[in-house]
């Protein structure tokens, strides 16, 4: 791919550690900044959700490292890659750290930067499109509608531990979010749909779950509050996923354009 010569791009200078956003998944949601991070970094440590079509447009020299975090599997310790970002930066190279989506929505960004600073390792922050706006985008859902709603909540479906986040106020989020999204949610999802229902929420409303968002092969399930643990059992779909609670929902019907592709 050309770019065109009017359009800046910041420098990748050696000794530097760009921590990008690959976004949810689709080559084409990659901004420019971070595909030209690709063609340009020495050392690329990149993510279990970080796409395979992705990776492919490193440049050929490049080391590639994988870093993957995925529950209930064997993962890199996030020491060991705030180590590997460190040690490669001071051996002069361009350290492209690449995550999916957005490196500092429920990606844990801000961690590897504050081990940065305290390495006096200079680094650069480029955004991408998270899974919460891009997977609902292609599902054909808006997270936000002027008819149902003016807030959206972003909600981790797991700890460090797998559990449930323990901080989160399940009351005050059901009354206070017309639309929920949650991710990394599945295995927790029974847990998390009955504490939906105790603080409020009908059982009848709408939930789309959305597998392997932006991809050639995305799957979307539409079901409710009250059946979608049976339904996604049923349904056998492949992580990772993103699941959406809410009035807006019910607007992938009309809107769902990537399943006419």
């Amino acid at each position: 791919m050309d770019i065109d010569d009017s359009i800046s791009l910041p420098g990748f200078k050696p000794g530097w550690v760009w921590l990008a956003g690959a976004g949810p998944g689709d080559q084409a949601l990659l901004t420019l900044a971070a595909w030209h991070g690709l063609k340009q970094a020495d050392v690329i440590i990149y993510d279990a959700l970080v796409s395979e079509a992705i990776v492919q447009l490193a440049k050929p020299d490049a080391t590639l490292e994988y870093a993957g975090k995925r529950g209930g599997r064997p993962s890199t310790q996030q020491q060991d890659i705030s180590e590997k970002l460190i040690q490669h930066a001071r051996d002069g190279k361009r350290v492209l750290r690449l995550k999916g989506g957005d490196p500092f929505v429920f990606g844990r960004g801000g961690e590897e930067c504050l081990a940065l600073v305290d390495a006096g390792i200079p680094f650069r922050i480029i955004p991408g499109i998270t899974a919460g706006v891009g997977g609902p985008a292609y599902a054909g859902i808006p997270v936000t509608y002027r008819e149902t709603n003016t807030a959206v909540t972003f909600i981790t479906g797991h700890t460090a531990k797998e559990d449930i986040p323990h901080d989160v106020n399940w009351k005050a989020l059901s009354q206070g979010s017309p639309v929920l999204i949650f991710y990394m949610a599945a295995r927790n999802l029974k847990n998390i749909t009955a504490q939906l229902i105790a603080a409020g929420r009908p059982g009848q409303e709408p939930v789309t779950i959305i597998s392997r968002a932006t991809l050639p092969d995305q799957k979307v399930l539409e079901t409710c509050l009250e059946t979608c643990v049976e339904d996604l059992a049923n349904a056998k779909l492949k992580t990772p996923t993103l699941i959406v609670v809410g009035p807006v929902a019910g607007l992938r019907d009309k809107l769902k354009w990537f399943d006419t592709l």
